[in-house]
């Protein structure tokens, strides 16, 4: 089923805003400055602090729909949809799923290379590709589940060509690579259980999506703000990169913001960029599917790689060409783009109409329409 204008502008804006979110946070990551207590230059390593400030862009988006509304009712024939009424806690689940994921990706990424980063989050089609199936009664076809496997692949390859040709300035320890490798599958299952869930909250209770986002950046950006203060007492030794060795220290943070202002700069653009990498998601996951959310989440790396070659953030290998190509062939398969090719072909029309019945009900069911429930 080919997608809608609307369809293909939210596409496009997760794509953008969520490459504009992993590079800002990379940067981030990449300042030092003097923290707190009077000591040296040190990477500005503080994962639950950038997780912080990501649930602050999401909270923004709440504000953003209650203003919306509020306009909206003011006009003479209101047009915005506000959605059914729901009970908030109903988004508590994958907001601590959210939470939880999104904490464990910043500290792997800070043990483990941008590149295996990149290719270990694929495995989330994986997980989110089986939960829809059992617990959403989703069908996909064939040619998707082969586009789903092609798309890992790709970033496999993509990935094997950095353990290959060695992680570029990279001093992490073996020890600390795997770790952060495990620790990004592990979040990865996490995240896919967030997807199902709001596929299946939004779709069953109409919810907008800037309301969704919003109520999701609300449970974490409190939630995750009181926990900072337990955390800065909590001594995790080697395992924290920070100079109290503790598990979070604000603190330092704020210090080195008020040092290097650059950081700021960095994490606004994280944060900003969440805003509006989130609505853009939530709505893929509502107009169109949470599986095809994940393939598009994992095409931010072709952009990652590209914007990181020309900063000179990573060295260029003939390897991940093939990785690329090979992503851009799973996400055509997943999407239906060799359909029109395979209509010239009689032999091949007749027995596609077969498979899907000749029916746009059952076409948009199972081609990548708004997820459904079997009762």
């Amino acid at each position: 089923m080919a997608w809608t204008k609307y369809q293909l502008f939210l596409a496009g804006l997760m794509l953008t805003t969520g490459s504009i979110n992993t590079l800002s946070a990379k940067w981030a990551d990449m300042f030092s400055a003097p923290g707190c207590y009077g000591t040296q230059d040190h990477s500005f390593s503080h994962p639950f602090v950038q997780a912080v400030g990501m649930f602050l862009g999401e909270l923004s988006c709440l504000v953003v729909f209650h203003i919306l509304l509020c306009y909206d009712r003011r006009k003479p024939e209101p047009t915005m949809e506000p959605g059914q009424s729901f009970n908030p806690l109903l988004f508590l689940p994958p907001a601590l799923c959210d939470m939880l994921g999104t904490s464990i990706m910043y500290i792997a990424l800070n043990m483990t290379s941008a590149s295996s980063f990149q290719m270990l989050r694929g495995a989330v089609i994986i997980f989110t590709g089986l939960l829809s199936v059992a617990f959403l009664g989703r069908r996909l076809q064939p040619s998707q589940w082969i586009g789903i496997l092609i798309t890992i692949f790709g970033l496999v390859v993509v990935g094997l060509s950095d353990f290959l040709y060695g992680h570029g300035n990279d001093s992490h320890k073996l020890s600390e690579v795997i770790t952060g490798d495990l620790l990004i599958i592990m979040a990865q299952i996490i995240v896919s259980v967030q997807m199902v869930l709001e596929e299946k909250f939004v779709y069953k209770h109409n919810v907008h999506p800037l309301k969704a986002v919003g109520t999701e950046g609300f449970f974490g950006f409190v939630i995750l703000s009181l926990l900072l203060i337990p955390m800065f007492y909590i001594h995790v030794g080697s395992f924290a990169d920070n100079p109290r060795q503790v598990l979070e220290d604000a603190l330092d943070a704020f210090c080195q913001i008020g040092h290097k202002p650059l950081i700021m700069l960095a994490l606004l653009g994280n944060t900003v960029s969440i805003a509006f990498f989130n609505f853009a998601g939530i709505s893929v996951t509502k107009e169109i599917s949470a599986t095809t959310r994940m393939v598009l989440d994992s095409l931010r790396t072709l952009v990652i790689w590209v914007v990181s070659l020309a900063l000179g953030w990573e060295k260029f290998q003939g390897l991940q060409i093939l990785g690329f190509i090979i992503l851009l062939v799973g996400t055509a398969l997943y999407n239906g783009l060799h359909k029109p090719l395979m209509d010239k072909l009689p032999c091949c029309h007749r027995e596609q109409r077969a498979e899907e019945g000749d029916t746009p009900e059952r076409e948009r069911l199972i081609g990548g329409g708004k997820a459904t429930q079997e009762s």
